[in-house]
């Protein structure tokens, strides 16, 4: 069994990066896959206060079936820090599929906002934009550097709905002046940007939200366009992808 420790609060997807880090790891050391996989440790801002349950099968169905042919392979979670054009897809792909697939109750999150907001992947651009907090890590790029490349892809594709997706108000504010767009009114999150995360309001929601957050992602992945900035999210919307053709990272 690998146990995975992890003493300190984490974001959602920063805790499936250092999940999917200490996986690899064990699988380049042992040169096997895991029985079993803890995360009992993990996911702290997402449960109960002290609670020790393992709530990792809430968002994720175990996949026993799939198998992996060892091979020696390199993550950490520094990688969102690094151009995704860059990552191995191929030798990613099978353990998202085997160890962070949807459950059931994410999938049918995934199928409601479908339907709720009528979504047409073939034509729709997805700007993404991870800020507050993640300023502390990272110097977060301007929004009309996202604005401009939206516009340029709004020319080449004028039947484009763009899905806005921020945990900023000012910048869902300023990108649903675009022509066609949309953003999840009643499932997402965000406040006016500070040095603070989303996932400190209303912390007896959490798990709700990071629910939705992972259908969301995985909406945003399936996508034609997406245009999105540095952190563990938007690496989690191409690892979730598995490429990334029409992915525009602003750096």
């Amino acid at each position: 069994m690998l146990q995975i420790k992890q003493n300190s609060r984490q974001g959602f997807f920063s805790c499936c990066s250092i999940r999917l880090e200490s996986i690899i790891l064990y699988f380049n050391q042992q040169k096997v896959l895991p029985e079993e996989v803890d995360s009992s440790d993990q996911f702290k801002w997402y449960k109960q206060m002290y609670s020790t349950d393992d709530i990792t099968y809430q968002y994720f169905e175990k996949q026993n079936n799939l198998a992996i042919n060892y091979k020696e392979i390199e993550f950490t979670n520094r990688y969102q820090f690094l151009n995704y054009n860059t990552f191995p897809y191929q030798d990613y792909i099978p353990f998202i599929k085997k160890y962070f697939y949807p459950s059931q109750e994410v999938q049918q999150l995934i199928k409601d906002l479908e339907k709720k907001y009528q979504i047409d992947y073939h034509n729709t651009c997805v700007l993404f934009y991870r800020g507050n907090d993640k300023a502390t890590e990272i110097t977060l790029p301007s929004y009309e550097s996202l604005l401009e490349v939206a516009q340029q892809i709004k020319e080449q594709n004028p039947n484009v709905r763009f899905l806005i997706q921020s945990d900023e108000t000012e910048f869902l504010q300023k990108m649903l002046e675009l022509p066609n767009s949309f953003y999840f009114k009643d499932e997402i999150r965000y406040m006016p940007r500070q040095k603070a995360t989303v996932d400190h309001i209303d912390i007896n929601q959490n798990l709700r939200f990071s629910k939705l957050f992972l259908a969301i992602t995985i909406i945003m992945a399936k996508s034609q366009y997406i245009v999105c900035n540095t952190g563990n999210c938007s690496m989690w919307i191409c690892l979730y992808r598995g490429h990334t053709q029409n992915v525009f990272q602003i750096i």
